[in-house]
């Protein structure tokens, strides 16, 4: 399955600023707000859909990202999984709309570059023009013409792609990447719930009366007393948790702050007190105080959520400082029909094949 394409065009991006950020950003917002003024596009390049402080994003990048990636996904799902209906639109104008972000923020990771006179030296550019000659050269008549790319098209596009990346390396080289044991420390245990609420025919969550809730508090304080008279949690567990999953393992600050507490503090073996959380009513049995592998892939999640809050900080104050148009007859003009003439889905696998990309948040 080639989910590979989505994980490393987006791996880069997702860590810095969601998406709508960058579509706010082209949509002329300042800071989270409304735009207070209507933009001509009368004064657009032929075929440019956005231009961010002067710099312009033309068509055929546009093509080639939204290209690869509904190709990728169309091997997986099919070419139908574009027309379902998301909102007001189908899954395509919303991908579409996602695509366009991702390259707003290479747009401004590329001026942030220069502020910060980050630049690629003379072995990145070499790269970029043999990922480039590579993927140029896999493409066929049919599909440059199509994609209206040349291979200079392809290298500049490469630039800012490892540009983008080197940015961020350079934000973060920084952050501190000393996490201790404890601060990491990944736990298991098993759970028992009893719900105090119950949802209704649309989902729709509805929150136990008094009396319900008195009762649920009730079943658990049994079902603890079962437990502390010798039958096993795992047995009790099975005819009454109404979680949907009977085991967790996980880190500080994933779980409700009162599981959290209560599960840190159990030795192995040992079962909770009657917890209370937003859920419902918990009963916490100890399986692991410490799981080394965890605890080890804990620590990179950790330090990525620092490189992320450190670039952040950079990222969102200067996106505050820039201007930008977009070109909406254009853009919403765009999209990908090319039948079974472009097959193209190696754009970003080459690009990982000639620079690295630091793992992100697990995907």
């Amino acid at each position: 399955m080639r989910t590979s394409i989505k994980k490393h065009h987006i791996s880069i991006f997702s860590r810095i600023v969601l998406p709508v950020a960058a579509l706010m950003l082209l949509c002329g917002c300042r800071s989270g707000k409304l735009p207070t003024e209507v933009v001509l596009t009368s004064d657009f390049l032929e075929d440019e859909v956005f231009r961010l402080e002067g710099h312009p994003c033309m068509k055929n990048e546009i093509m080639v990202y939204l290209v690869n990636s509904e190709n990728g996904y169309s091997e997986v799902f099919g070419d139908r999984i574009w027309s379902v209906p998301v909102g007001e639109g189908t899954l395509e104008d919303s991908y579409k709309d996602n695509i366009l972000a991702r390259i707003a923020q290479i747009k401004t990771m590329n001026l942030l570059a220069q502020e910060l006179g980050v630049a690629l030296d003379d072995d990145d550019n070499a790269k970029t023009v043999a990922a480039a000659r590579e993927y140029y050269d896999s493409l066929t008549e049919a599909e440059r013409n199509y994609l209206d790319v040349t291979m200079d098209d392809i290298s500049a596009m490469y630039r800012e792609f490892a540009t983008a990346n080197k940015v961020y390396e350079a934000v973060t080289e920084g952050v501190n990447p000393e996490i201790s044991d404890d601060e990491a420390r990944t736990i298991t245990v098993r759970t028992i719930l009893i719900k105090t609420y119950k949802t209704d025919g649309a989902g729709n969550r509805i929150e136990y009366n008094e009396e319900e809730k008195k009762n649920a508090l009730a079943r658990i304080a049994r079902l603890r007393q079962r437990i502390t008279d010798g039958e096993s949690f795992e047995l009790v567990a099975v005819d009454n948790n109404e979680d949907t999953k009977g085991e967790y393992s996980f880190g500080r600050g994933v779980m409700p702050p009162e599981f959290e507490e209560a599960a840190f503090n159990l030795g192995v073996g040992e079962v909770s007190d009657i917890v209370e959380t937003e859920y419902g009513y918990h009963l916490i049995y100890c399986v692991s105080t410490f799981n080394p592998e965890e605890t080890d892939a804990n620590k990179e999640k950790i330090v990525e959520k620092r490189k992320q809050e450190a670039f952040n900080d950079v990222y969102n104050e200067f996106l505050t400082r820039l201007t930008s148009n977009l070109n909406k007859p254009l853009y919403d003009s765009i999209h990908f029909d090319a039948g079974a003439v472009v097959k193209t889905t190696g754009f970003f696998d080459i690009y990982d094949k000639y620079f690295t990309i630091v793992s992100t948040q697990g995907d």
